[in-house]
């Protein structure tokens, strides 16, 4: 089944969001909780798995459904149809601050492999599938494990990224060490391995890992600054540790946690 052929346009600069533009009869396909806001001729409908045409039947819907809880995407897909007249328009938000990039899939060959959590939304008639790693390093050590996410198609797709993204188009041989956690999506013809930092005292103390990711060419990989693994790292550093509120600011939290400014406050009373 070819994939409907939607329009869009991307707004915003940090926290963006896309909009899809649907002729009558086209549907689009969102990630469970990513639907922004949608005109009112836009008719909902939510099904296991990611809606394809290659689902049929019962068993191909249970498959469809598995294929996507082992991703660690929802068991459901909500399909977005034009049911009005006119032309009609359904948005999705990213889910933290990044980039959502659009993906023909065409050019790109029918596939693209992407980290698990990176698809948003598409064109109905886009097969979410899994892309087992086949070496054990890339397993273990890889970040993403064994299991990424296929997106497999002919039309457009759109995947989010965190913080800015780099895209690199790498030559027959040419090879690329990431951090594992900073890539996003590659073309099936990249070769993804994963490759010891060489140094004990860089492994232990330098804070990149134990591993980076090696990415051999031909094609493109697309790379992204701000994981939300690290973005979850750095919040969960800042939060509070033992209760209460955290003080900002080195004078006002001394004098309030020595005491000083409530013996100025209470002075009254003794």
């Amino acid at each position: 089944m070819a994939m409907d052929v939607v329009d869009y346009e991307i707004r915003g600069a940090e926290m963006q969001f896309v909009e899809v533009e649907l002729d009558p009869g086209e549907a689009a396909i969102g990630e469970a909780g990513s639907m922004m806001f949608m005109d009112a001729a836009i008719g909902m409908d939510t099904v296991f798995g990611d809606g394809s045409a290659n689902q049929g039947g019962l068993f191909g819907k249970l498959l469809g459904a598995g294929k996507r809880l082992v991703t660690g995407e929802s068991l459901f897909t909500t399909v977005y149809t034009n049911q009005g007249q006119g032309k009609q328009r359904v948005a999705f938000a990213a889910p933290y601050p990044g980039k959502i990039l659009p993906m023909d899939l065409k050019a790109l060959g029918g596939t693209l492999i992407c980290q698990k959590d990176a698809f948003l939304c598409a064109a109905k008639g886009v097969a979410l599938g899994i892309a087992f790693q086949r070496k054990l390093g890339v397993g273990f050590f890889g970040g993403e494990g064994f299991i990424m996410q296929k997106l497999d198609g002919d039309g457009l797709a759109f995947v989010h990224a965190g913080g800015t993204v780099l895209k690199r188009e790498l030559a027959a041989g040419q090879t690329l060490l990431v951090d594992t956690g900073c890539v996003v999506a590659y073309m099936p013809s990249v070769d993804f391995e994963i490759q010891y930092v060489g140094k004990i005292k860089t492994a232990l103390f330098g804070g990149e890992g134990l591993f980076f990711a090696k990415l051999t060419g031909p094609g493109t990989v697309w790379l992204q600054s701000l994981p939300f693994s690290r973005l979850a790292s750095r919040v969960f550093a800042a939060a509070p540790q033992r209760g209460g509120s955290r003080e900002e600011g080195g004078v006002l939290g001394g004098l309030v946690g020595g005491g000083l400014l409530g013996g100025i406050l209470g002075g009254d009373d003794e």
